[in-house]
């Protein structure tokens, strides 16, 4: 009796396992992104002190924009004094909170200067099926109730974050 040598053999469950693949369906599809309607649901995070939180988006309450970056992702540290210059310069009733999805290494914050809160997320996994995330850095306006306004992923310029950073739509849902 003769026994396949290790290369067909490998050969051979390489093929088996691709033929397995190519008929199941694909599982690992990126949802569809943020979009201006969507509505976003509470979620936990953590203050820099380590202290808990739930994010939600109450119906009476200011619009806000929501700062979602990785302490790790390059493009997200050049957003992070465009972001600083609009909240110093935010309208007072807009409400400014980043979202970070990693752990900052020692220094970050002491390096990177930022003048508006930021929390990190408890389950990374979680916030960001919640947020729909696909790409950071990502900036979105969330009028009180939770709808989306505006989402932008990505760098942008700081005309368009002044865009993101105007007077809020007020206390109402509507």
């Amino acid at each position: 009796m003769m026994f396949p040598t290790p290369l067909v053999a490998l050969v051979a469950l390489s093929c088996l396992a691709l033929g397995a693949a190519a008929q199941q369906p694909e599982a690992t599809a990126a949802p569809p992104p943020l979009a201006a309607g969507d509505a976003v649901p509470a979620f936990e995070a953590q203050g820099l002190n380590g202290v808990k939180y739930t994010v939600e988006f109450p119906k009476e309450g200011p619009t806000t924009v929501l700062l979602v970056f990785l302490a790790s992702c390059p493009h997200c540290r050049a957003m992070l004094p465009i972001w600083s210059v609009a909240f110093d310069k935010k309208p007072e009733r807009l409400k400014v909170q980043a979202i970070m999805l990693d752990e900052a290494p020692p220094g970050f914050f002491a390096f990177h200067k930022v003048s508006f809160p930021v929390l990190r997320a408890v389950d990374r996994r979680d916030v960001s099926h919640k947020l729909k995330v696909n790409r950071v850095p990502m900036t979105v306006r969330i009028k009180p109730g939770g709808l989306v306004e505006d989402v932008v992923q990505g760098e942008l310029d700081p005309e368009r974050v002044v865009q993101l950073f105007k007077a809020g739509t007020g206390t109402s849902g509507s």
